[in-house]
């Protein structure tokens, strides 16, 4: 099977791709180079790879594809906050458009990464794949703008599978700091504290990034009919914890550190707790790493590889490399490249 993953050189394209070829995928990678040299430790071996930004993408681009594996996105919601325009332009307008090309350059697969968080503030109880959508951020509304567009290209000879994937964590060669489990670890070995600005109170479905790459080889194979327009929470009923319990498994890890619950910014909103048992009882999948063991490698990861206090505030940050890029004119007010090298 070639499959197409756009955002390879991404936090979860670069575990996504070696995931796929281990599967017996041909695989090839589509991006824009934001965060290709954002790498800790050995760097990752790239595909090939088309290096065009996801809003330039043509058809002629994506013929012999079986399958397209869509990752790329600008995936903060502090950047989201920041440039609503452009996130919509890139998360919405482009991924609708890459999925319209991919059907017409027969393709007949199209896995969408959207997130959990189109869930928002849904409280204490359990959410699954059929509860109301509340998304709080132009990061998770375009999201659910995406999925509701797929669903009317989907027929015989085109497949939109929606993977609504918990907040990833884990170790990848192109890190990203700034993710819940990530970020707590960072700290905790940086400076030997575990600070939670909000009140620990809110509820947050964690998925490892190799777990979430799992997810998708099971959809690229998955019969038609059982996952054709369907989505599927992404993750584990024991990731389901509050930030205080995250920060908790942190700090039982990471010897020496301690926890500061600080509640300076108050109850966060956006809080909810996710029903994964469709992705058990249709795909016969499960999410396997526990938040202790993410926390153990993470902290493996980031000793043996000299983290610093700067990288992980500047290049891991994906807010601060994008404002770095803009700055050094490597980028337009659109966020496009303004050098024809990516």
């Amino acid at each position: 099977m070639k499959v197409l993953v756009t955002g390879h050189q991404g936090y979860l394209g670069s575990v996504m791709v070696p995931v796929l070829q281990d599967a017996g995928c041909d695989v090839v990678g589509l991006d824009n180079g934001y965060f290709r040299d954002c790498v800790l430790g050995q760097p990752p071996v790239d595909p090939p790879t088309l290096a065009v930004d996801l809003r330039d993408v043509t058809v002629e681009q994506l013929q012999g594809f079986d399958a397209v594996v869509h990752l790329a996105a600008l995936s903060n919601d502090p950047l989201g906050a920041l440039a609503p325009d452009i996130t919509y332009d890139i998360n919405h307008h482009a991924s609708v458009r890459l999925a319209r090309l991919a059907k017409e350059a027969g393709v007949s697969r199209f896995l969408y990464a959207s997130t959990c968080s189109v869930y928002g503030a849904a409280g204490d109880g359990l959410v699954n794949e059929d509860a109301p959508l509340h998304p709080l951020t132009p990061y998770a509304i375009s999201k659910v703008r995406v999925e509701d567009d797929l669903v009317a290209l989907a027929d015989s000879s085109f497949t939109p599978v929606f993977l609504r994937n918990a907040t990833a964590f884990g170790f990848s060669p192109r890190l990203r700091a700034d993710i819940v489990l990530n970020n707590l670890v960072g700290h905790a070995v940086l400076t030997g504290l575990v600070r939670v600005l909000s009140d620990g109170t809110p509820w947050r479905p964690l998925v490892h990034a190799r777990d979430i790459a799992r997810a998708f080889a099971v959809c690229l194979t998955a019969p038609t009919e059982v996952i054709n327009c369907r989505a599927y929470n992404v993750g584990s009923d024991m990731n389901n914890l509050t930030v205080a319990q995250i920060a908790a498994a942190v700090v039982d890890v990471v010897p020496g550190s301690e926890l500061l619950i600080t509640g300076e910014t108050g109850a966060d909103p956006r809080s909810y707790r996710v029903d994964f048992a469709r992705a058990r009882a249709e795909l016969g999948y499960e999410a396997t790493w526990s938040v202790a063991d993410g926390a153990a490698e993470l902290y493996g990861e980031y000793t043996a590889n000299g983290l610093t206090a700067h990288d992980f505030a500047n290049r891991f940050v994906r807010l601060s490399r994008l404002e770095q890029l803009r700055g050094c004119g490597e980028l337009d007010e659109t966020m496009r490249r303004v050098s024809a090298a990516v």
